[in-house]
């Protein structure tokens, strides 16, 4: 059947009994109906959860799987929601009443590695962090370093178009792809992108899947661009400010100076407490802000010594850790900011970028808003690239109104300065409202269609990104 066929037919009443009685007989004990799978899938790492419990949780195992699953919601018009390890903060991931949960994280081998053609090709479920891992022995890396690198996955750092801690000076996600392996919502496979250093052959559908939260196709495989291990060592230095703008100004600097830091992290006052409590170290000095910054390469040293200079110069206390491992205790301290922010309740971990020179401005406005709103917003920022994550903290499963409020006018403060609603999230359900006040009606117009170009029966991921 195809889907200008099947576009034109009326979901019967019966059609999830038929879906679900077609995935168990194609995928048997993979078609998972057990309460508790039904239950995960329908939330993330975001704090929000669907409406309602899904049809299934299909676990893949091969592309095959995938395809069938898609074929089966084709027939039947049946919602399907692509899923990962379901670390997303948007909701993007969530699954709700009547939908499929795809998971593919069960597909998570490493297929290829060609370290003198700088690529890998891996299948969606791995972990950064297991990729790295497996990559290390051939001298070769994948730069994305999402703080969540433990468990997260590549397909879901493709879905999000995901950051971290390394894209100030080694790019994000899109610049570390060559290609995806794609299937459609009617199961058809498309093997998009190229294997060679250059290739502009039509349009680049590649960087137009890197980002679309499973709204275009379901991510099956995908050819990454390597980089060399770095040589050198590694130097990480901590810096305390008064407050976080004044850390801010600080990493504006270094980032006027020409150097250019692996990693350059700003945790504020309210963050840096929370961690520290959490891995009970001690208490940090009262209202300091705190910049960690990581050099690396064969003249780390003597770009940490210049970065120190221009901290000190902007009014900073500089610590030099005095080996690699004292560096990882600090560079954890910014990876343990979202488990430190679970501890004090429900957190909604927000997302917007601003140019460089824009970030003390940027920490100015959640001053401002968390005092028009009387909130506390704890907020840390890749300082090196201007993506901040200010987090809303309230009690019980619900955003309450007055947090919405807050994070509108957050939103807006964000836009006005040039910046954009999310650097690495996504938009998922938790941005959707807000997304036509960045892109314009027009290109908000255009955008969607092209999804539907892709999905003519919206059965991919229906309500995320460019719902009403």
């Amino acid at each position: 059947m195809t889907a200008d066929e099947t576009a034109d037919q009326t979901p019967s009443p019966r059609a999830p009994e038929r879906a679900l009685a077609l995935l168990r007989a194609e995928l048997g004990a993979r078609a998972d109906t057990w309460p508790a799978s039904l239950e995960a899938a329908r939330a993330d790492k975001s704090g929000h959860a669907a409406e309602g419990l899904p049809l299934a949780v299909v676990h893949a195992a091969s592309v095959s799987d995938v395809q069938a699953v898609m074929r089966i919601a084709t027939a039947t018009r049946t919602p399907v929601v692509p899923r990962g390890a379901g670390t997303g903060l948007a909701g993007g991931a969530n699954t709700g009443g009547g939908e499929i949960s795809l998971s593919v994280r069960g597909m998570d081998r490493v297929l290829e590695v060609r370290p003198d053609d700088l690529l890998a090709v891996v299948e969606p479920g791995i972990l950064n962090a297991d990729l790295n891992a497996q990559l290390e022995p051939h001298g070769v890396w994948w730069a994305p370093d999402p703080a969540s690198r433990a468990i997260s996955t590549v397909g879901g750092n493709i879905a999000t178009g995901a950051g971290g801690l390394l894209c100030a000076k080694y790019g994000v996600v899109r610049d570390a792809v060559l290609g995806v392996d794609l299937v459609l919502a009617d199961g058809r496979l498309l093997h998009l992108g190229h294997r060679s250093v250059k290739g502009v052959t039509g349009l680049d559908l590649t960087s137009l899947v890197i980002g679309s939260e499973g709204t275009l196709g379901v991510v099956v495989g995908a050819t990454l661009k390597l980089r060399r291990l770095v040589e050198g060592e590694r130097v990480t230095l901590t810096a305390l400010f008064e407050g976080a703008r004044a850390a801010a100004v600080a990493s504006a600097a270094v980032t006027a100076s020409g150097i250019q830091p692996a990693i350059m992290e700003l945790m504020d006052a309210t963050s840096l407490a929370a961690v520290h409590r959490l891995l009970s170290l001690p208490a940090p000095v009262a209202g300091a802000a705190q910049l960690t910054v990581q050099t690396d390469g064969p003249v780390a040293v003597d770009e940490a010594r210049a970065v120190a200079e221009v901290l000190r110069a902007a009014g900073g206390t500089v610590t030099v850790a005095a080996d690699a491992a004292e560096g990882e205790a600090l560079l954890a301290v910014r990876r343990a900011m979202h488990p430190a922010m679970e501890t004090l309740g429900t957190t909604l971990i927000e997302d917007v970028s601003v140019p460089r020179s824009a970030l003390p401005d940027m920490f100015d406005e959640i001053a401002r808003i968390e005092r028009e709103f009387g909130l506390v917003i704890p907020a840390v920022a890749h300082a090196g690239d201007g993506n901040l994550h200010p987090n809303f903290v309230f009690e019980g499963p619900e955003v309450p109104p007055i947090v919405w409020q807050a994070a509108e006018e957050l939103f807006r403060a964000a836009l006005a300065l040039g910046g954009t609603l999310t650097g690495e999230h996504g938009i998922g359900v938790l941005k959707r409202r807000w997304l036509a006040d960045e892109l314009g009606d027009d290109q908000w117009t255009l955008q969607r269609d092209i999804a539907r170009v892709f999905d003519p029966l919206g059965i991919l991921n229906p309500g995320k990104v460019f719902a009403p």
